[in-house]
């Protein structure tokens, strides 16, 4: 049987150069759950777990049914309240934005076939074996990011501002304005990978100036 693995199915979603580029993102579904604070703290991890849990009740379903697929890289949006902080680029804001008030959705990318049904299954079949906190806060979520600039950023997260500063000078180059909310695609597990080997797809929604 035919396994999907989605990083050969969507290969422009999920490369990046090392130098900031424009790319056009298509829609495409995901597992989400949404959080608040710092991606250090016990609560984050929890969200992955339950994220991961679902995702995989969903694919052992596919499979099931004889369209089995890959649980792809694990993603996250992130914001913060503009209203209290004030508008600020990507790369100033891990350093002038406490972390504890950052927002996230964590995505897992799905078959475009999937519907709430499924995922309520899926639900249904994990608090059946561990009850774990946060399962009813998963839901599918529906993206069109568009136009993007993005970069494939290596090694530790810390030191991300050093792409993102590329990044917004490229924009400023182009005359794009920001369009949407910070994107990553985590290629590595960050759980089990050394800090200075982590790659990270950051990717930014924008439009024309």
């Amino acid at each position: 049987m035919t396994k999907t693995d989605f990083t050969r199915q969507y290969r422009n979603y999920y490369t990046a150069k090392e130098q900031p580029e424009l790319i056009h993102i298509e829609p495409a579904v995901y597992l989400s759950i949404e959080g608040r604070g710092d991606p250090d703290d016990a609560p984050f991890a929890e969200c992955i777990q339950v994220l991961y849990s679902i995702a995989y009740a969903i694919k052992f379903t596919y499979k099931a049914q004889g369209a089995d697929f890959v649980v792809p890289r694990l993603e996250g949006l992130w914001w913060f309240d503009e209203a209290r902080f004030g508008s600020r680029t990507a790369d100033s804001t891990p350093q002038e934005v406490p972390r504890s008030e950052w927002f996230f959705r964590l995505l897992i990318r799905m078959p475009e076939t999937i519907d709430n049904e499924t995922v309520e299954k899926a639900r249904e079949q994990v608090i059946r074996k561990k009850p774990l906190p946060g399962l009813q806060a998963v839901s599918l979520y529906r993206m069109h990011e568009g136009l993007c600039v993005q970069q494939l950023h290596r090694g530790p997260f810390a030191n991300e501002p050093q792409s993102l500063k590329q990044m917004q000078a490229f924009m400023s180059d182009y005359r794009l304005e920001r369009n949407g909310l910070h994107h990553e695609i985590y290629l590595s597990d960050f759980r089990k990978t050394s800090p200075d080997k982590l790659r990270t797809i950051l990717r930014e929604p924008v439009k024309q100036g």
